[in-house]
C-alpha cells in the first residue's frame, strides 16, 4: 500500500481549479468536470458530488469545507516571488517567516478555507 494524496472537497470546482492552476501555477493533468488532478499529484473534487459518491447523500449547508484541521503543503524555489504573486489575492494567515526548523514559509486560505502553506524546498528532503 502507498499513500497517494489528499483530495480536498471544494464548493465551486471552476473557482478552485482557477485558483490552483492560475494563481498557484499548477498544471492540469486531468479535468473530469467534478474532479481535477494537477501535475503535482494534488487533486480537488466537487464537494457535493463526492458527498453523494461516498455517503450517498449531500449536506445542503453553505458552510465552507475548510475547517482549519489540515494544511495543504507546497514548495516553491523562490518563496519570496511566490509570496509577492499570491499574497494580494488571498486571505493571508501570515507573510513569509522562518520556522523553528529553519524553513521559510507563508500561509493563506484557499477559496474554501483550506489552509495552504508554501515553503522553500527543505535541503536534503527535496524529491529526486
Amino acid at each position: 500500500m502507498r499513500f497517494v494524496n489528499p483530495i480536498p472537497f471544494v464548493t465551486d470546482i471552476a473557482r478552485s481549479k482557477a485558483f490552483y492552476s492560475e494563481l498557484l501555477g499548477l498544471g492540469i493533468v486531468h479535468d473530469f468536470g467534478n474532479f481535477v488532478l494537477f501535475d503535482t499529484g494534488f487533486a480537488i473534487h466537487d464537494g457535493k458530488s463526492l458527498e453523494r459518491t461516498i455517503w450517498k447523500k449531500s449536506d445542503e449547508t453553505s458552510e465552507r469545507y475548510g475547517r482549519g484541521n489540515i494544511l495543504l503543503y507546497f514548495e516553491h524555489e523562490d518563496v519570496d516571488a511566490a509570496f509577492e504573486a499570491i499574497a494580494p489575492h488571498v486571505d493571508l494567515i501570515h507573510p513569509v517567516e522562518r520556522q523553528e526548523w529553519g524553513q521559510r514559509v507563508f500561509r493563506f486560505y484557499d477559496p474554501d478555507g483550506h489552509a495552504v502553506e508554501i515553503g522553500e524546498p527543505q535541503l536534503g528532503l527535496a524529491a529526486d
